[in-house]
């Protein structure tokens, strides 16, 4: 499941989307004011804000034969994006997050990241980070790889397969089979974790082809210092190139053209 080669960059990677979210106790102040001085930090790189509000699905209360619904505070999000919209900085009382649809290497995301996390924390000053997590989805296309007369099995290790790994199953005969996983890694985080064949919405319409789907939900829970955080992120990053790479077969590895750091 792991693996020990050394990192590499991809020249055709196959990431739709690499977030980083960092959670932490409630700050209200973040929504008793537009954080005008927190966009003025980091305006130049993020010059669209948008402000959006988010419905919390109703909580369930009560007990075995009396529940009733409860419905939630909306979540004031606000948003600030890249000109292009490929890089996003997001905003609540509870959480700041960067989501980027242009992934090029780990130095590059973690140095988008410096001056909007610097900003916030010169600013709200948090207490501590009761979460901090990395999410790397991966969404492997044959056609774009020129993989189209291969298997999954020839492309994916088979532990993430389960039946798709056997000669004798048919890949459209199987209208579903994927893994969902949750466990502990090294150095104090977890990680969940969803892998399988899946088709993929684009703009809201079907993509005919069936993809790879998959996604890493990498995370360190508890009370992790302020001051840390750069130190858990690095440690995330790590632990999931050793997944990534263990999931993929020397063909696909082949095909996202690797350039060797």
């Amino acid at each position: 499941m792991f693996s020990d080669e050394s990192r590499c960059r991809y020249g055709r990677n196959q990431l739709t989307d690499v977030i980083c979210q960092l959670r932490f106790p409630e700050i209200l102040s973040i929504n008793a004011a537009p954080p005008a001085q927190f966009q003025e930090a980091i305006r130049q790189e993020f010059p669209r804000y948008q402000l959006r509000q988010d419905i919390p699905a109703p909580k369930i209360t009560g007990i075995p034969g009396q529940f009733s619904l409860e419905n939630q505070p909306k979540t004031i999000n606000y948003q600030f994006s890249s000109q292009d919209g490929s890089l996003r900085v997001n905003l609540t009382s509870r959480f700041i997050s960067l989501s980027c649809a242009k992934y090029t290497c780990w130095e590059d995301f973690a140095a988008l990241l410096d001056k909007p996390l610097a900003a916030f924390i010169q600013i709200y000053r948090p207490a501590y980070f009761e979460r901090i997590g990395l999410r790397y989805l991966n969404v492997f296309s044959r056609s774009a790889l020129e993989l189209e007369g291969s298997r999954f099995s020839e492309l994916i290790s088979p532990c993430y397969l389960g039946p798709l790994a056997e000669e004798d199953v048919m890949e459209a005969s199987a209208s579903r089979c994927t893994l969902d996983l949750e466990m502990a890694l090294q150095g104090g985080c977890r990680i969940k974790l969803h892998a399988g064949p899946g088709r993929i919405k684009k703009a809201g319409v079907d993509d005919p082809e069936t993809k790879f789907v998959f996604d890493q939900d990498l995370f360190m829970p508890g009370q992790v210092p302020v001051n840390l955080s750069a130190g858990a992120l690095q440690t995330l990053h790590s632990q999931a190139y050793r997944i990534f790479r263990g999931a993929i077969t020397d063909t696909l590895h082949a095909a996202m053209e690797p350039d060797r750091e």
